[in-house]
């Protein structure tokens, strides 16, 4: 339950977001500027709540696995779309300070929001082994 809740939460606020959300805005007529001012709110708290997320499923897969920190999280493949999640998140906060920074955070945007849509076609921890 708390990795269906968790998964859907974040990883549909993300592609709601940036898919959804922002273009809507843009056709609705709102000042580009507006626009830009809203992206630059969201997209670090959509960031950072899909970190907190995908941290917390990160520990609903080493408990499903039961195998200790060792060769079983590693070979997961939802654990490494999950650290994949982990480095993108630490990534896009990395860059801010950084001239390019907002491109680079767009990249590491979508990095986190692709990597979450593959992460939503794998089974769940608990069916896995069925």
């Amino acid at each position: 339950m708390a990795w269906q809740l968790t998964l859907t939460l974040w990883v549909g606020g993300v592609w709601m977001l940036h898919f959804v959300l922002l273009p809507a805005l843009q056709q609705f007529g709102l000042a580009p500027l507006l626009i830009d001012e809203l992206a630059n709110y969201m997209r670090p708290l959509m960031m950072g709540f899909a970190g907190v997320c995908a941290a917390l499923q990160l520990l609903v897969v080493w408990a499903a696995l039961g195998q200790g920190l060792g060769h079983g999280l590693a070979r997961d493949l939802r654990a490494q779309l999950l650290a994949l999640v982990i480095l993108g998140v630490a990534g896009f906060f990395a860059v801010a300070v950084m001239p390019n920074g907002a491109y680079l955070q767009l990249f590491a945007y979508l990095v986190v929001a692709f990597a979450g849509l593959i992460l939503v076609l794998q089974p769940r921890p608990d069916e896995a082994g069925r």
